[in-house]
């Protein structure tokens, strides 16, 4: 158990029997009343984001998640099949997937780490640097040297887009900012 002081952001805690991620902590103490904590929180069934006001010594449940590496398989309408260690399929629903969806193809070798709770998978988390093949960008205007050049590249096997550097072109390999959804470099 932990106080509502010793919360930090990114810790899980339980708050009405669901867990909830804390995505923004500050503690506030004023001369009068007694010490409090405004939190953000996410709650990881519902993925719903909640404000609230706690006492500082107010207790909290920290919540038992698991987290497992597994690669992707393939996609099964409307759930994605990853495979873990020891050859076993998981099955995800999407919305639990958010952006990681943009980078997945099948059979790729990029390890995902699964975050569960009582058995449910509630996040999917890719590498911080994936690297990916470019399946269309427009050819470079030639003599356009002005500063950073970008355009609009489509990843082969996602069809999604993203700005790359002027002089990347069809069939290379990038290296991509799963994070921030920005090109990095060549691979």
């Amino acid at each position: 158990m932990k106080t509502a002081m010793e919360l930090r952001v990114g810790n899980v805690a339980m708050v009405d029997s669901a867990p909830m991620v804390v995505q923004k902590c500050e503690f506030h103490k004023s001369g009068r009343n007694a010490s409090v904590v405004r939190m953000k929180l996410k709650n990881l069934l519902s993925n719903t984001v909640t404000e609230a006001v706690y006492r500082a010594d107010e207790k909290f449940d920290m919540a038992a998640l698991e987290q497992e590496n597994c690669t992707y398989s393939y996609y099964a309408d409307p759930l994605y099949v990853f495979m873990d260690s020891e050859y076993n399929q998981i099955e995800v629903e999407a919305d639990c997937m958010s952006e990681v969806m943009n980078y997945l193809i099948d059979g790729m070798e990029d390890i995902c780490k699964l975050t569960s709770y009582n058995n449910k998978v509630i996040s999917v988390e890719l590498p911080t640097i994936v690297v990916r093949e470019i399946e269309y960008t427009e050819p470079a205007v030639r003599g356009d040297t002005s500063g950073k050049i970008m355009k609009l590249a489509r990843l082969k096997g996602t069809s999604y887009q993203i700005q790359v550097a002027a002089f990347v072109e069809i069939g290379d390999m990038i290296e991509v900012d799963t994070r921030t959804n920005e090109f990095k470099k060549r691979a």
